[in-house]
């Protein structure tokens, strides 16, 4: 191909696109909003430095590490991870500390922890189908119900009943209840599950330089990047092939191939002519809304955290970033601390369509029911983001639907969906600039790799073999 059009300037469109413009092929970006970098960009805020939540970079993928230094070179700094859960007014520290969990919890709590855990295994579900079943099997109804359940139907907007198994293989994995008491007992000491991993990597002016900087390194290599250009289908001629796209102002622009990091729904409702079985199929398919609101609180040392995870079942909040525990060129030397607290929502609900005004004093309401901050410091500004379609939604029967529209997809031989988005996968950054990069390659040295098993092997793809232990 000596053409390629890439939808989206997100880490998977930039980090293809960049690939692509060194190898000396004509690239052309469409990014519908005014800035690049996706769910992952930075931007000034108050005089400081904040991304959308919190971006760690971390990968054991030598691919991913070359785009990450060839870019950022030595502007990165390592910041040692603090998280914690709050859970039924208190704090867990997270990874679990044995007496940490010996304070915050009751005896009874505890033994009916390990009561609910012994009945799991002498009597397993031998074939979970979904995420309390899986959870529930792996550390007992007790523990999910307090670590699994009110976060989890937060974020999804479902009952845990209705969110695939798969979705928990993919991102819990292997640790068990007794593997995390042992680690616990010994202060997480010869850790074989990297959750648990206590460092990342982070440009020291927010994740959204790594895409900043890509983005002028692709025009460099006279690649182009159009912003505020909506694309509003893609092109495919009576051959199957997918020839160009059409932007929203009914431009037609031509090219060798597509890749798309557009939300896979619109891509496949975009096409024309698209079989009814999986018309149905992508109907069925959806994603979840966030709602960042972002404090500027007049103190420094408010909680030591890079963030929290919100387990409380009485507020709708359910995470929260603290971006002055950071990287200290973020506070661009201001004295003031900027948090970022996080609502899921569907396009439907209240939240999602109400004024920002009543958001804000939502968040305010709940910012000082959970005691986070002393109620004597001021909030001395706030804003709202809204970023609609972050996560896609993994109902109970999800990938039957997925698998159809995927094979569909698959007769378009030079079409290539990416991404979050794209690929109605729950990615991390890394897991998208992985795709973006071997999409690239599929391109320019058409290798076989089959771009829609990345994130759903066995092996996680961060360096250890699972994510997140009781948070995600």
């Amino acid at each position: 191909m000596k053409k390629v059009i890439i939808i989206g300037a997100g880490p998977a469109g930039l980090s293809c696109a960049y690939e692509l413009s060194k190898k000396g092929i004509e690239v052309l970006v469409y990014e519908a909003s005014n800035q690049i970098g996706g769910m992952s960009r930075s931007f000034d805020l108050w005089g400081q430095i904040v991304d959308l939540g919190p971006h760690r970079f971390f990968s054991k993928q030598k691919e991913v590490n070359s785009f990450f230094k060839e870019l950022v070179k030595d502007d990165f700094t390592l910041i040692n991870r603090q998280t914690r859960i709050f859970y039924n007014g208190k704090y867990f520290q997270y990874p679990l500390k044995f007496s940490n969990v010996i304070k915050n919890l009751s005896f009874v709590t505890i033994i009916q922890i390990l009561w609910d855990y012994l009945i799991q295994i002498i009597n397993p579900i031998k074939e979970p189908k979904n995420l309390e079943e899986w959870v529930s099997n792996r550390f007992g109804k007790k523990l999910y119900t307090i670590f699994f359940k009110n976060y989890s139907e937060k974020l999804w907007g479902i009952k845990c009943t209705q969110i695939d198994a798969d979705w928990a293989a993919q991102r819990i994995k292997t640790l068990s209840l007794t593997q995390a008491v042992i680690s616990a007992l010994f202060n997480n000491r010869n850790n074989k599950h990297k959750t648990l991993v206590d460092q990342f990597a982070y440009p020291k002016k927010g994740t959204g330089t790594l895409y900043e900087k890509a983005a002028k390194a692709i025009k460099k290599q006279n690649g182009e990047i159009f912003l505020k250009t909506p694309v509003e289908r893609i092109l495919i001629d009576d051959n199957n092939h997918a020839y160009g796209i059409e932007l929203k102002n009914g431009s037609i622009i031509k090219a060798d191939g597509v890749v798309s990091t557009m939300p896979l729904t619109h891509l496949v409702k975009g096409i024309k002519n698209v079989p009814s079985r999986v018309s149905k199929a992508i109907n069925s398919l959806y994603f979840r809304n966030t709602i960042l609101v972002y404090f500027e609180i007049d103190g420094k040392n408010l909680f030591e955290d890079n963030w929290l995870y919100i387990h409380s079942p009485k507020v709708k909040l359910g995470r929260i970033t603290n971006f002055r525990n950071w990287c200290p060129s973020l506070t661009k030397g201001k004295d003031t601390t900027i948090l970022a607290l996080e609502y899921w929502c569907f396009d439907k609900d209240n939240l999602w369509n109400q004024t920002d005004e009543l958001m804000i004093n939502l968040a305010k309401k709940e910012l000082s029911f959970i005691n986070l901050i002393p109620q004597k410091v001021k909030i001395l500004n706030s804003k709202i983001v809204k970023v609609p379609k972050c996560y896609p939604v993994y109902e109970t029967g999800y990938q039957e639907k997925l698998n159809i529209t995927i094979d569909f997809l698959k007769n378009i031989p030079n079409l290539f969906p990416i991404g979050r988005y794209g690929a109605f996968k729950y990615n991390n950054q890394d897991h998208s600039i992985l795709m973006g990069i071997l999409a690239a390659n599929k391109i320019t040295n058409n290798s076989q790799v089959d771009l829609w098993q990345i994130n759903t092997d066995t092996e996680y793809q961060e360096d250890g073999k699972i994510k997140d232990v009781l948070v995600y």
